[in-house]
């Protein structure tokens, strides 16, 4: 099941013009606070006539200006979650839930209420008034709530925006289970960094009310063009080892590397960022460093950057790093093409 968008609308003062298909899994729109985010998922859910163009969900037509195809907003087949949870307060959550479930319609079949609370670990608070629920748990029910609505799609505007950084890393997990368990596709707005690393699947990156890139997390966080100076390469990775001196150790495609140690098991898997700009280069193996992350590659790529300064890609394993460094410093050790060199990792993090 896919969505296909081709939409122009001219919005006040404000121009929006995007094309992108959506896969099935996580597609997340990228991108700064008023670059049209929130009006794409507007006008997919219909609460935005466009000017012109198609939105087609699953081969069903949405909007299509040459047909004259304009489905209302409730029989798009559409689970939208806000920023607020928007829980209606005089039911119980259970009511909140199922009155998801009564717009699903006699013949539909989507996941059960047992299914869905299991899911996302609500199953205790079906007694509560949303009253009574803090932000986490508001935000699990109304994700429940679209959830089983058993929609063709799930449209989710900046979700996390409203809760605090700890609230944030409770309710993200609930997405990934949602995305792993393949229910349903969803796109998902956002401009975070962690969020985006953590869910996507697809990015779409966006600015000016147009696409400016498609591709997976490590394409458009990998170009300079988008992402300017923050260019960063992404590393899935997964826990191999804990060891007795502080250091958790990793798996990825580019080599194994530590962090400090982690409260997570082996076998876990995480989302590493590494920025271009905590990265050197050397063209040998280097001794008597502190740094203890230093991945082996050949360059693959050189791009030249604003301010003195080239982005240097290294194929190291089956990934590929980033170096943003000084165009002196490239000249002066003498890089090329497909020559090999050491990236020395100053530090990552958890993309989380």
């Amino acid at each position: 099941m896919s969505l296909h968008l081709d939409i122009k609308a001219q919005l006040g003062a404000f121009a929006l013009d995007v094309q992108f298909t959506a896969p099935m899994g996580v597609t997340v729109l990228f991108g700064p606070s008023g670059c049209g985010k929130s009006s794409v998922i507007n006008a997919i859910a219909g609460l935005i006539r466009p000017d012109q163009g198609q939105i087609i969900c699953a081969d069903r037509p949405l909007f299509d200006s040459v047909a004259r195809v304009n489905l209302p907003p409730h029989r798009r087949r559409m689970g939208v979650i806000f920023q607020d949870a928007r829980l209606f307060p005089h039911l119980s959550v259970q009511q909140n839930l199922t009155y998801g479930r009564w717009f699903a319609g006699r013949h539909r079949h989507g996941p059960s209420l047992p299914d869905v609370c299991d899911l996302l670990g609500i199953g205790h608070l079906l007694r509560r008034r949303p009253a009574a629920l803090s932000g986490g748990e508001a935000a699990r029910v109304a994700i429940g709530r679209a959830l089983l609505s058993d929609p063709d799609m799930i449209l989710a505007d900046e979700p996390l925006a409203a809760l605090d950084e700890a609230r944030r890393a409770e309710i993200l997990p609930y997405f990934a289970a949602l995305r792993d368990a393949a229910l349903v596709p969803m796109i998902y707005v956002s401009h975070s960094v962690p969020e985006v690393a953590g869910l996507a699947t697809t990015v779409v990156a966006m600015g000016g009310g147009r696409v400016v890139g498609v591709g997976s997390v490590d394409d458009i966080f990998g170009r300079s063009d988008i992402m300017g100076a923050n260019a960063s390469t992404m590393l899935p990775a997964r826990i191999i080892g804990h060891h007795p001196d502080g250091l958790t150790e990793l798996a990825t495609e580019a080599g194994h590397v530590f962090v400090p140690q982690m409260n997570a098991a082996i076998g876990t898997s995480q989302m590493l960022r590494i920025n271009s700009g905590d990265v050197m280069l050397a063209r040998s193996q280097p001794s008597g460093l502190s740094a203890l992350n230093i991945l082996r590659g050949k360059i693959c790529a050189v791009e030249p950057q604003s301010g003195g300064a080239v982005m240097v890609s290294l194929r190291a394993g089956n990934a590929t790093v980033r170096a943003r460094i000084t165009q002196r410093s490239y000249a002066s050790m003498g890089l090329e093409m497909g020559q090999t060199c050491f990236a020395i990792v100053k530090s990552l993090s958890l993309a989380k």
